[in-house]
């Protein structure tokens, strides 16, 4: 079932380690098929040299295994809140990547310093609250998804925009079109927390970028005129 897209999320998976973003199992991707309802995600526990494409293991929304010889990742339900609840991300990643995860450890966003940052998220990227000790005890990997969901909608953060969250004292989730660009996005996360933590060692009393060049940054890649890359040839 869902072969093709096994092999995507696998290979997905397989990035992580290759850019620097787990240690040991520390981090999981999955990649979600739309009409069927239906994602592929990283059994838990399992290490990266030992996976294989048909570890991946097929789960529905609802939580539920639907094909796999494994126990999914346990950070499963936290995708499947963000599945619910963004209908544009077609997959999500999870790491304890060492930049971004200290942000997340100090309670910070990490604030827009430069262009690189604008490139690719309007704005800061949050970090949201701890959770409660009802949330953890109730369901911790459920109410780590609908932490992220709900801070998204109240604060107004278009998930597109800024596609992705610190999630306090815990760490990075990032998402995307698919497996693959979510994974792209986590290894841009990293690099923009470094910087963000270089420049502040620089320069402790550093201001942000000034608005008007994080727009010009970001639209030119993302707006309705956007002209970076060959998109518009």
């Amino acid at each position: 079932m869902l072969e093709e897209l096994k092999k995507e999320v696998y290979e997905a998976n397989m990035l992580l380690p290759k850019y620097g973003l787990v240690t040991f199992t520390w981090g999981n991707v999955s990649g979600i098929d739309r009409e069927k309802g239906l994602f592929a995600i990283k059994p838990s526990g399992v290490d990266y040299d030992k996976l294989k494409p048909e570890d991946m293991v097929i789960v529905d929304l609802d939580g539920n295994v639907v094909e796999g010889n494994y126990n999914p990742s346990s950070d499963t339900a936290t995708h499947v809140e963000i599945y619910k609840a963004f209908p544009k991300v077609g997959g999500v990643v999870h790491t304890h990547s060492s930049y971004a995860t200290s942000w997340a450890q100090a309670g910070r966003s990490i604030p827009c310093y430069g262009t690189t940052h604008a490139d690719y998220y309007y704005g800061d990227v949050p970090c949201l609250r701890c959770l409660t000790k009802e949330e953890i005890d109730e369901g911790y990997e459920k109410n780590t998804g609908l932490l992220i969901v709900n801070e998204f909608k109240n604060q107004g953060i278009d998930p597109e925009a800024v596609s992705a969250a610190l999630c306090k004292n815990h760490g990075p989730f990032a998402w995307g079109k698919d497996a693959m660009d979510a994974v792209h996005g986590a290894v841009v996360l990293e690099e923009v927390a470094k910087m963000a933590y270089r420049t502040e060692l620089i320069n402790p009393k550093v201001a942000e970028a000034p608005q008007v060049l994080q727009d010009k940054h970001y639209y030119r890649k993302h707006g309705a005129n956007a002209y970076y890359g060959q998109g518009n040839k």
